[in-house]
């Protein structure tokens, strides 16, 4: 595995996540686009205001699990799952780049050490 291609392709993601929270975060303080005057106009901004927020807090989410990922790279145990240790699947990890485990300890197959095969 190419663990500079995922650390350039992590630190992308990243990047991406920053801005996007940036924006959702300037969004919520209403920056460009003030809160009305109008009642049923503030109800419309304000539910517009919960769905940013989900979105800032998902980014925040995912930049935990990047900045995890990230650690384990530098660490040299970023193919190993964190559960039952066993490697985590190539295919899986070019689709979810910051997991940290393999698919059976994701789909709850398996529950730590004990169970390692």
């Amino acid at each position: 595995m190419d663990t500079e291609a995922v650390r350039a392709r992590l630190l992308r993601r990243r990047e991406e996540l920053h801005r996007r929270e940036s924006g959702a975060k300037a969004d919520l303080r209403h920056e460009s686009d003030p809160l009305s005057a109008d009642f049923a106009e503030q109800v419309t901004q304000r539910e517009s205001d919960e769905v940013l927020d989900a979105i800032s807090e998902s980014a925040r989410e995912e930049l935990r699990q990047i900045q995890a990922a990230l650690r384990r790279l530098d660490a040299g145990h970023y193919t190993s799952c964190a559960v039952c240790g066993e490697p985590i699947e190539e295919g899986r990890l070019a689709a979810v780049p910051y997991t940290d485990r393999c698919r059976s300890c994701a789909d709850g197959e398996r529950s730590g050490p004990a169970h390692r095969r």
